[in-house]
């Protein structure tokens, strides 16, 4: 699989502004049902490049798999705290779990499959909904921006993740079937809105995997344009070899490959998030 270059509209996105100050941040969750669409590789290459413009970024791995706590070298097994204990202790204040990674202006909230057991403790729970925005409430002026990695799938956990928000972001893989179930996500957000959280909005559609050379990923492409319009990023994410090497690495791609077409498409993917 070889690397290809950034496949973008002509659209011209401005440099972001320098902040003269944080907070409070815009929080977004990185959804999709489907796994495998990017999702995580897209929280850490988007998190660093916000960190890269300036801004200060918490990620919150709200995956019991983990990946995005991995992605930074971190191991599952050797975590003494991660978002599981903030979730179901009250005596465990966020200040504790964060862990700061090696890009500047970046911090993780870690997690692992501990996590899994949180989300049925909280079923009993009283407003279970609100439990993650609940425990992010006292650093969320230390921070622009929070990026939330959720699991694929619509439970409990990712129902958190969504009334935590302000807004969402939804990796898209450029295929067929991946259409349907955009359309089935964009039905619980409806539901969110209306019954949990009024401010959710979604701040685009991210195209990834995409293959410029195929007339499948294309149409694809075109389909999608056609169905959510400008709710679609201009910036599209192709299939590199570089994703997995920083994946293994254990740094994200802009400063594992900072020349690299991956790179450059996260970099331009964070100035059309702050321009929105």
């Amino acid at each position: 699989m070889s690397e290809e270059s950034v496949e973008t509209k002509t659209a011209v996105i401005p440099e972001p502004p320098i902040l003269e100050k944080h907070g409070p941040a815009r929080v977004i969750s990185m959804v999709n049902q489907k796994g495998g669409v990017g999702k995580t590789t897209s929280t850490v290459s988007l998190g660093a490049a916000l960190a890269g413009y300036g801004r200060r970024v918490l990620l919150v791995d709200f995956d019991p798999q983990g990946a995005l706590s991995v992605a930074f070298g971190l191991n599952p097994n050797e975590m003494e705290l991660s978002i599981y204990n903030l979730l179901t202790q009250n005596d465990c204040h966020i200040g504790d779990v964060i862990v700061n990674t090696r890009v500047p202006g970046l911090d993780l909230v870690p997690s692992n499959i501990d996590l899994s057991a949180a989300e049925v403790q909280l079923v009993s729970e009283v407003g279970r909904e609100y439990s993650l925005q609940r425990v992010l409430a006292p650093i969320i002026n230390d921070y622009d921006i929070v990026l939330i990695d959720c699991q694929p799938s619509l439970g409990l956990l990712t129902l958190n993740a969504l009334t935590a928000s302000t807004e969402v972001i939804i990796p898209m893989e450029c295929e067929y079937f991946a259409l349907r179930g955009v359309a089935m996500l964009k039905d619980t957000i409806d539901k969110v809105v209306s019954r949990l959280n009024p401010n959710l909005r979604i701040v685009g559609v991210l195209p990834t995997m995409y293959d410029p050379r195929t007339l499948h990923s294309r149409e694809v492409l075109e389909s999608v344009t056609g169905a959510f319009g400008d709710t679609v990023f201009s910036t599209t994410i192709n299939r590199t070899v570089k994703f997995p090497d920083s994946a293994v690495a254990g740094e994200p791609i802009t400063s594992f490959a900072p020349n690299s077409s991956g790179a450059e498409a996260y970099r331009r993917l964070a100035r059309e998030v702050l321009a929105r």
